[in-house]
């Protein structure tokens, strides 16, 4: 056999984001897997003992917080550095977060160490995946494998960083975890400065540097949320749920711009947008039960699950790897089987695909509330209920996730492209952010109220996923022929 001509093979340097990437979620996920635990157990296990309703809210804001930061972090290197020095710094900044992460103190130190995280990660994780498009100017089927062997990294990179940071910050000690994403991150950044002659002439600066008024605008308002919140003026979980209306009020009012009042637009256009609006509620709702896991769903399993193999009993962190290893084990074949449904023209339309994935998330709460019926009699349940929930979880992210980024490509007006892009990023934040406060329901006093509050959940995945699958008509006929 011959082997595979250059332009066969992907370029050298997807391996290299490859890599930084895997290191970067390593940290990402394996510090995320504790750290509600963290939060939330008490002072004498080595934790900050907080109530669940301050922990939730906090860890709400942090997740929240990663993913609305991607928006200045785009803006950052399309005007002033470039997406190859925005990774390299926006990863100087996440080791450092890390580094004081891992060092005991105060909670005001802690609290930095967690904003500093956030603004790296924001700053890193939109101009990654940048450049892989870039490696691929002529698009088709190699850019899109060169994208899943990069997806595959990412799983592999949380795959272990839940593993191995969940094990040392639950079985020896919280800072040694927080230590190991350091780690973990160095060793990306050490992976990207040795190989990064394979990204020549990729993700440069621009020629000209764009005005920083956006930027100072940025680092005020987080200057401001820091100072009302260390000086007490206001809580941590009035700051999330403010920050929920927030969020969803000038999204709404920016849709209603682009959609009503942009004279630019044709009615087609308009009409997508209006798509696009409905395609952001559902991902919201979606990822407002998908990212429980490392909230309600570590509550869960770390107090009503029977986690002993023999006499060793397994940390609570780890149960939320089944979501990685489900993505590895099923998208492959769920690729597959699309691709054999659109030869025989029985392919879903992408309303349905939306809806399939509400309805999965939905089920996978219907587990939930079957097991808290046991919890709530003071049983220990089986691991076998949250895995099929994070099953039900995980085929439902791959029917919505990838479907939802490929169709806000496709329907984004022209000149609100990246603005578009940018809003699928805020539909995820928004979504981290309600899951933060839903988990403040759980505490111990009110545990005969689980079962209810994952019937919740149930109840409007489900329900909207239903709407979705019923209205599919008319929503693909807003689409203007897009499939």
């Amino acid at each position: 056999m011959t082997s595979p001509t250059v332009s066969q093979k992907h370029p050298r340097g997807l391996y290299v984001l490859f890599f930084t990437e895997m290191w970067e979620r390593f940290s990402y996920y394996g510090m995320r897997a504790i750290l509600f635990l963290f939060l939330i157990k008490s002072v004498s296990e080595g934790a900050m003992g907080l109530s669940e309703q301050v922990g939730g809210a906090i860890y709400g804001l942090y997740t929240s917080s990663v993913y609305l930061l991607t928006l200045p972090g785009g803006w950052i290197a399309d005007n002033i550095l470039g997406q190859k020095k925005a990774i390299w710094w926006g990863g100087v900044v996440i080791m450092i977060g890390h580094i004081i992460l891992a060092i005991p103190g105060n909670s005001a130190i802690f609290f930095l160490g967690l904003a500093t995280v956030a603004i790296g990660t924001g700053l890193l994780k939109p101009n990654i995946s940048s450049i892989v498009g870039e490696l691929y100017p002529e698009g088709g089927a190699r850019r899109d494998a060169g994208f899943s062997i990069f997806y595959m990294g990412i799983n592999m990179g949380a795959f272990l960083g839940m593993f191995i940071v969940g094990y040392l910050g639950e079985k020896v000690g919280w800072h040694y975890g927080f230590g190991a994403a350091a780690i973990a991150m160095f060793l990306g950044l050490v992976m990207f400065r040795l190989n990064g002659k394979h990204l020549a002439n990729l993700g440069e600066p621009p020629a000209e540097k764009g005005k920083m008024t956006f930027l100072y605008v940025v680092v005020a308002a987080l200057a401001l949320i820091a100072l009302l919140v260390l000086s007490g003026l206001v809580s941590a979980v009035d700051l999330a749920e403010g920050m929920k209306y927030l969020i969803i009020g000038i999204t709404l009012l920016y849709f209603m711009y682009i959609g009503f009042f942009d004279a630019s637009l044709n009615i087609v256009e308009r009409k997508r947008v209006g798509v696009l609006f409905i395609f952001f509620m559902a991902a919201a709702l979606f990822w407002s039960g998908f990212e429980q896991a490392g909230s309600s769903l570590t509550i869960f399993a770390d107090r009503h699950t029977d986690r002993f193999l023999g006499s060793w009993e397994m940390p609570a962190s780890w149960f939320q790897n089944a979501n990685s290893f489900f993505i590895l084990l099923f998208s492959a074949p769920i690729g597959a089987f699309w691709i054999f449904l659109n030869k025989k023209n029985l392919n879903p339309t992408i309303p349905v695909k939306f809806g399939l994935g509400l309805i999965q998330m939905g089920f996978g709460f219907l587990i939930m509330y079957w097991a808290a019926q046991y919890a709530v009699g003071g049983a220990l349940v089986g691991v076998g209920w949250l895995t099929f929930t994070y099953m039900f979880h995980t085929l439902g992210e791959l029917c919505l996730s990838p479907v939802g980024l490929s169709t806000y490509t496709k329907l984004a007006p022209r000149k609100y492209y990246s603005q578009m892009m940018g809003l699928w990023f805020v539909a995820a934040s928004l979504g981290n952010l309600i899951a933060g406060l839903f988990a403040g329901n759980f505490n111990e006093e009110n545990v005969a109220e689980m079962p209810s509050l994952f019937m919740q959940v149930c109840l409007f995945g489900v329900g909207v996923g239903l709407v979705l699958i019923l209205l599919y008509k008319p929503i693909r006929s807003w689409m203007g022929g897009i499939q």
